[in-house]
């Protein structure tokens, strides 16, 4: 079974082909303009997909050595995301299932994400958790089974994502904030700044990366320029620890109250390679089993649109030419 997945749910522009649950490949186009606004620009990210579609398909399928003809079915992301940007996946992806008479099936940004560890597996086994970690979400899902998913943790402010985009902007840093704070994190001292990490009294689920904000905009405001300039490394890599450990502090939590051990990590913020570092000294210990997708596969991609497709073609899940997007799609809908 061949598969073409289409994402273009914010400010990348994917394609991919991939057979049962092995990629083919990959094309993923960044859209760098977003840089010179500190953030991305809906408007703009519409306009950008118009122009890179159709070349992001046809390099995807050149690359696999698949030809449209042989195409079992098109995944395209309808939600969550940019409602301009879904628009140009799901309205191209209509067309060509017109055009070619391929099957269509509309793909949840968000269980793309759960889905992409699953690249390359023969076979998954159930339950799992899995901790969804990227710009806009931070959660913790139970996964008992295909469609049966139990969400168990969310954000009450921010994403971890958003915490490192804002905790960059106030150190003068370009976007997207994670990357810029993880380069310049190298080398720092990750305890000579003490940030909290919030514990929610009676939600203790839950996460929250708002304090951790204010105390960094505090650190700044009450010290000069000269201050945090020579000890910027040590303050962002202080900043990016206090993250991490929030992050993996409220996963072992849950997977100890529900006893379950095997996890699954998804979304940009595992690009990150200290959370990689710190994940793998965890799982050293005989208890977890924590798997991360590749990294070309964390962020925003087409291929882990063609997992969560492929888990809804072999479950009959189709969808019809009324495909509509879903700006705020809920991972159950």
């Amino acid at each position: 079974m061949y598969i073409l997945g289409i994402e273009s749910s914010c400010d990348e522009t994917s394609a991919s082909v991939s057979h049962h649950r092995k990629i083919l490949s990959n094309t993923t186009v960044n859209q760098l303009i977003h840089k010179e606004y500190g953030g991305v620009v809906p408007e703009i990210a519409s306009r950008e997909h118009l122009d890179l579609i159709t070349k992001v398909v046809e390099h995807a399928l050149v690359d696999s050595g698949v030809k449209i003809n042989q195409i079992d079915a098109i995944a395209v992301t309808n939600g969550p995301g940019l409602k301009g940007a879904l628009m140009v996946g799901v309205n191209f992806a209509k067309g060509l299932s017109i055009a070619k008479n391929i099957p269509l099936v509309g793909v949840n940004h968000m269980e793309g994400h759960l889905f992409s560890n699953f690249i390359d597996l023969k076979e998954i086994r159930y339950p799992f958790l899995c901790l969804l970690v990227s710009g806009g979400h931070t959660q913790i899902w139970n996964v008992k089974k295909y469609k049966d998913y139990e969400l168990l943790s969310n954000t009450i402010d921010d994403a971890a994502g958003e915490a490192f985009d804002k905790g960059a902007r106030l150190l003068g840093m370009p976007y997207p904030g994670g990357p810029e704070i993880e380069k310049i994190a190298k080398g720092g001292d990750l305890d000579k700044f003490k940030f909290p990490i919030a514990k929610i009294k009676g939600s203790e689920n839950n996460f929250s990366f708002s304090g951790l904000k204010t105390s960094l905009y505090y650190l700044i405001k009450n010290n000069d320029d000269n201050m945090i300039n020579d000890n910027k490394k040590h303050i962002a890599a202080s900043y990016q620890e206090t993250i991490l450990e929030t992050l993996i502090q409220k996963m072992i939590y849950i997977s100890e109250k529900t006893q379950v051990y095997d996890i699954f990590i998804s979304g940009g913020v595992i690009a990150n390679t200290r959370f990689r570092d710190k994940i793998a000294q965890i799982n050293a210990k005989p208890k977890y089993n924590i798997n991360c997708p590749d990294m070309k596969y964390c962020t925003d991609n087409a291929a882990m649109i063609c997992m969560a497709g492929y888990e809804k073609v072999i479950n009959a899940k189709f969808s019809n030419l009324s495909l509509e997007v879903y700006p705020n799609l809920l991972m159950n809908q």
